[in-house]
């Protein structure tokens, strides 16, 4: 019988698929699992390479580049365990992280949990978050007016939209994506991963789809290395691992897949208030890199460079805006 299905979607990312599967099974001992690796047509030698080391790995062609959400999916309906767990390939496990995890999750009442994800150097990632109203904190990122909001915030007592480092059981609304861990039935009452998003914030939206039928956890107490960001930068050619990006194309997929589930989430009112500031950002964008080239020079964190391709990015979201507003499904996919 299999304790535990875990499904990898690899996109022309197999060193990193190697890496994580040998520290799997090199970590995993208690369990009997199955690993499901779904492929988004890398149109490289993906599968050639990983099943020559890893021939018990069950290997799904997509067939086309179907995003995050469309992958786990037909991994998920391939699996055969009562929980599955979603994993990056950009993972790497230690200290017999999944079996621990899964023994003290299956004996708890939630109904997904995560861990606590860090860095090679063991500094912690963001990686357990609380809904905000209206998805507020998408806000923090815009530059300038994304620094007033957050001022104040602290100034309110606002409440504060992670978990900065977790080290026991921490109860939280959403979890990463890299390591999300999810019992089968909650699944089936709740369905699967919203196929409208290609990259970034469907879990978020499963996560709050997912606990209208009970918790959501972190595990602090244990730790999976996560190199982050490093399997999406690499195919999308993108300079930047973070999701504060918003001015590049892997920006554009940040910023539509974020405003498409406070849409989903939230309701068309939040959306359109918060289109809304994303397009007022522009000129405050513009003066604050005016203002702020006469006073520092040109020593400053933003450019007009950058300010060129918010304006871009936004002038995207206004065109997409009425296709997400109808709510028909379409597959929002900017990369």
């Amino acid at each position: 019988m299999i304790d535990l299905s875990i499904i990898i979607v690899n996109y022309k990312s197999a060193a990193l698929t190697i890496d994580c599967l040998q520290s799997i099974y090199a970590n995993t001992h208690q369990l009997m699992f199955e690993i499901i690796v779904v492929d988004n047509d890398s149109l490289d030698h993906s599968r050639e390479i990983v099943l020559s080391r890893f021939p018990g790995v069950v290997w799904i062609d997509m067939g086309y580049n179907a995003g995050f959400a469309r992958a786990n999916n037909k991994g998920i309906a391939h699996s055969r365990a009562a929980a599955v767990l979603l994993l990056n390939p950009d993972t790497l496990l230690q200290d017999d992280a999944i079996d621990q995890c899964y023994h003290l999750f299956m004996a708890s009442p939630y109904v997904a949990c995560g861990v606590q994800l860090i860095n090679p150097d063991h500094s912690p990632q963001i990686s357990g978050n609380y809904f905000i109203r209206g998805g507020l904190n998408h806000l923090l990122p815009l530059p300038y007016l994304g620094a007033l909001i957050r001022r104040l915030g602290l100034v309110f007592g606002a409440k504060k939209p992670n978990v900065p480092d977790a080290r026991s059981i921490v109860e939280v609304d959403w979890i990463n994506g890299a390591f999300l861990m999810v019992k089968r039935d909650a699944i089936e009452r709740r369905g699967l991963l919203d196929e409208d998003f290609f990259l970034y914030a469907e879990e978020a939206e499963w996560c709050s789809r997912l606990s209208k039928s009970g918790k959501l956890c972190l595990f602090g107490q244990i730790r999976v290395i996560h190199l982050q960001g490093e399997s999406a930068t690499t195919a999308f050619a993108s300079s930047d691992k973070t999701y504060w990006n918003l001015f590049d194309r892997k920006g554009l997929q940040i910023m539509i897949s974020n405003m498409l589930r406070i849409r989903k989430q939230f309701g068309s009112g939040w959306f359109l208030l918060m289109t809304a500031v994303y397009v007022f950002e522009i000129p405050v964008f513009f003066m604050g890199l005016v203002i702020s080239r006469l006073l520092f020079g040109r020593k400053h964190r933003f450019s007009f460079f950058q300010l060129r391709g918010y304006s871009r990015n936004v002038a995207r979201l206004v065109r997409t805006t009425p296709k997400i507003i109808s709510g028909k499904p379409y597959l929002y996919k900017f990369l």
